[in-house]
């Protein structure tokens, strides 16, 4: 079931002032119950509509209350019943900010027509043009990398190279990777669309299913512990998930993220595969201007770092340095396919994995 959460984040003062931020209550309800209540229009409010469930998230909402005065009531829950709350409200809706954490639902919510044009220098200046829509819809402020992580123990790196060769029949039982309703999976294959068109991806993911350790189950960190535990020798995941494990305060966490290593496929053609979360002012936003003014603040060098080593992403802003963790991976190519690209490839590339066979 999707909750929703309500919070509100308060900044007394400008960014160099003494402030104080208080959490205001919570309230849980489903989603597309929830009534809709109007903000008279104001700059000193902006209402975020949020996919990104990360309760270090608040630091970022915190850091641009105090720096402008601007209160954000935070509304948390799934992509999909966010989307679907803002039609049914319609131009009722008190949301200013759509924020999710991929690249396929912020298509949908462009799809759909819910995101207003914009055109800010600061962003296009700060956010590469791949990472951002042309008309400014919507712009990704974070990213993440899917990678294959392998089994220290059974694989030697030497025979890893591309996404390309996980098809390839020496890796039978051995893959690990969740549904193909998961959005990171859809958009990787829409990214592998880009590259080689429908026809050879839908033949690269036949090849793959042929090669699942076991039916897809579980999230990320499930792919990762089932690695470690011998289920299968290669998983797909994000990065900032094996992070996240060698932080844990549990020890099994910290040993599964012990006994595997990342790889970063396709570095001698295209690069890597790279998703954003990102966020799109809402057209019928009741605070536009400063809902722009938001999305400026999280693509700062300040919010850059917070994203970085809070939830151990990579920032889209260059010069920010990431997680210390994480850094000891490695630097790796990126692919530069633009996001909006993998965004229209998304639907077809979900018909291909059903056709395939990935479950």
């Amino acid at each position: 079931m999707n909750k929703l959460t309500r919070r509100s984040f308060i900044g007394v003062g400008t960014a160099a002032a003494a402030i104080a931020v208080g959490q205001l209550g919570k309230t849980k309800a489903i989603a597309q119950q929830a009534p809709a209540i109007r903000v008279a229009q104001t700059d000193k409010v902006v209402n975020l509509y949020s996919a990104r469930h990360y309760d270090t998230d608040t630091a970022l909402y915190e850091s641009f209350a105090a720096a402008t005065g601007i209160r954000v009531n935070l509304i948390e829950a799934e992509a999909d019943p966010l989307i679907e709350r803002i039609k049914s409200e319609g131009s009722n809706s008190p949301a200013d900010v759509l924020m999710t954490v991929d690249i396929g639902r912020l298509w949908r919510a462009e799809e759909e027509g819910l995101f207003a044009p914009t055109n800010s220098a600061t962003l296009n200046r700060a956010i590469p043009a791949n990472l951002r829509h042309p008309e400014g819809l919507w712009y990704g402020l974070s990213k993440r990398a899917r990678v294959i992580m392998y089994d220290k123990s059974k694989v030697n790196p030497a025979d890893l190279s591309t996404y390309e060769n996980l098809a390839d029949p020496k890796w039978a039982n051995q893959v690990l990777v969740r549904s193909s309703t998961n959005i990171y999976n859809i958009s990787l294959v829409a990214s592998m669309i880009a590259a080689h068109g429908a026809q050879e991806t839908e033949a690269w993911v036949r090849g793959l299913v042929a090669n699942f350790a076991r039916p897809p189950e579980g999230n990320d960190t499930g792919q990762i512990q089932a690695c470690a535990a011998g289920v299968g020798s290669l998983a797909m995941a994000n990065t900032y998930y094996l992070i996240r494990m060698a932080k844990s305060d549990d020890p099994a966490a910290r040993d599964a993220a012990e006994k595997v290593n990342i790889f970063f496929p396709n570095q001698r053609d295209r690069g890597t595969h790279v998703n954003i979360s990102g966020a799109g002012v809402l057209k019928t936003a009741p605070n536009q201007e400063a809902a722009l003014r938001f999305i400026e603040h999280l693509a700062s060098p300040e919010s850059q770092q917070i994203f970085a080593n809070s939830n151990n992403e990579y920032p889209v802003v260059s010069g920010v340095a990431i997680d210390p963790i994480l850094e000891g991976y490695g630097s790796f190519k990126e692919d530069s396919v633009s996001a909006a690209t993998i965004g229209q490839n998304s639907s077809e590339a979900l018909r291909i994995m059903d056709r395939a066979g990935w479950k």
